[in-house]
Parts: structure tokens; sequence; C-alpha cells
């Protein structure tokens, strides 16, 4: 089986569809992939679909979708299989529990992806972490189960992947501008800021790609915007980490202390999914 989460649910087996197209089936089914060779609860499953009003036979309603689930598998299966659907989800006590390869889950692949590029990053391998890191970002399709009815549980996954996701796309551009290809990541920055125009190390790394593309004006003047903003939205100043850099791009000192800037704390995404995670940490702001 191979199911696709970044982006439109999509399971297929065997070359078959086993997408449910009933919006429960569909949170089912995205709940035990994102979990998958994990145990799921039933009480887990419960919050998901119905919160905290379930209906008054939950569990035999559950179990139907369950069943609507395995009947999409066994349909894929060719004939004469030694597997059952049974054998792919199966029950376990008081729980459920997808049972494909990780690979064969694109949310595997990209964090196996991120991970890969976090240690090229870590060993100062920029070219291979900017190919890594690029790579994990296109198994994105667009937002993550941007088709499917989000519950409580799965809120928090779709949450903690869009987290990931940001702070992936910018370390791949903090592995970019260490490679000297400010003038290629321009044009992303500036739509990047203009989506997040209070993420300060999105508009640092803006400021720095624009002055060392020459541009020193407009590097101040995304600083400017940043102030402003935080100052309008919040009341308060931009880091004076920002503050030092604004600084450097005045004194056109930047490119004498490319290292001047703080670094953050290192992120790296979980080795395996459970049914509560938290939520992901920043990976670094190198210029």
């Amino acid at each position: 089986m191979r199911i696709r989460l970044l982006g439109e649910l999509d399971a297929t087996l065997h070359g078959g569809s086993v997408t449910p197209t009933a919006a429960k089936p569909r949170q089912v089914l995205a709940l035990l992939a994102l979990h998958a060779g994990h145990i799921v609860s039933v009480p887990t499953l419960i919050e998901e679909l119905w919160g905290d009003r379930p209906p008054m036979s939950v569990r035999t309603t559950l179990q139907t979708y369950i069943l609507q689930l395995r009947r999409l598998i066994q349909s894929a299966l060719p004939a004469g299989s030694q597997s059952r659907a049974k054998d792919i989800l199966v029950t376990r006590f008081d729980a459920y529990l997808l049972d494909v390869p990780p690979g064969s889950i694109d949310v595997r692949v990209y964090e196996e992806l991120v991970e890969a590029g976090n240690r090229a990053i870590d060993q100062g391998e920029y070219h291979a972490a900017s190919r890594l890191l690029g790579q994990a970002l296109s198994k994105w399709q667009g937002p993550a189960l941007a088709d499917v009815r989000i519950g409580m549980p799965l809120g928090i996954e779709v949450t903690r992947l869009e987290e990931s996701r940001l702070n992936v796309l910018e370390s791949r551009i903090g592995a970019d501008i260490r490679l000297g290809r400010h003038h290629a990541i321009l044009s992303e920055l500036t739509v990047l800021t203009a989506q997040h125009p209070m993420h300060e190390n999105l508009c640092a790394h803006h400021m720095v790609s624009l002055y060392r593309a020459g541009r020193q004006c407009q590097a101040l003047q995304v600083f400017r915007t940043l102030r402003e903003t935080l100052n309008r939205e919040l009341g308060v100043e931009p880091s004076t980490r920002l503050q030092k850099l604004q600084q450097a791009v005045l004194r056109s000192e930047l490119d004498l202390v490319p290292h001047a800037v703080e670094q953050r704390e290192v992120w790296s995404p979980p080795a395996a999914p459970e049914p509560a995670l938290g939520m992901p940490g920043p990976r670094f702001a190198h210029w």
C-alpha cells in the first residue's frame, strides 16, 4: 500500500485505489496512516471522529468504518494473495494498527529525508543538505490532508507537519545562502516573508540575500516592514539578533561577519510518530 498524506489523501494498493470517499472513514485511514506501525486506540479514534459528543452506538459505528476500509483493501488484493485485509488493518486490544512499510507513506519518507538533511547541515555539507531538504519538501503536494475533515488528534498532527515544513524550508534556504545562491532564492523569500510577515528568521534570510545581492536599501526596508508589523500587531520590537543584523547591514559589515547572528536551537523530526506528538522546535539560522 502507498499512502499520500502531504496534500490530498490518496491510498493505493497494487495499483488500485483504496481511498474511501466518505468523510469519517477518510479520517480513520488518515489517523492510522500517520501512525502506521503503531497502535491507535479506540478512544483516540472516537475523539477524532466525534470529539466530546460521540453517538450512543459509537463503537459499533467505528467498527463499521473499519469494515469499510478492510473491504476496500480486500478488493485491491490480487486473487490468490496470501495476505488478507485483516493482516494490513490489524485489530489490537481496544486499538487498531495499520501494518504497512514506513517507506510506503510519504510522511515517513519526508521525515527520513529531513533527518538526513539535518545531519548534512551539522557536518557542514551544504550541497547535500540543500538537495536532501529540497527532496523532502518536494513530497508536499499541498497542505497536509487538504481534503480530510480534521478532528483534534489529526489537527495536532497537521499543525506539527505544517510547522515542520516551514522549519525545513527555512533550513534549506539557510543552506542555499551558505552556498551563495542569493539571487536564486530572492523571489522565494519575497513570497515567504509576505506570507509570514512576523517570522524573524525568514525576514533575516531575506535581508541577507538582498544585501549580498547588492540591494542594501531593500534589505533595510525588509527590517523596517518587520518592525512596523511587530509594533502594530504585538507591540514589540524585533529581537536583538535581528537588530544586530540590521546594524551589520547599515555598516556594510555583513559579509565580513557571516556568523554574527547567533544560532538557534537545532530541531530534528521524531523518529516515529506517536498518537500525541508535540510541536517541533526550529533549526538554526546561519547567515
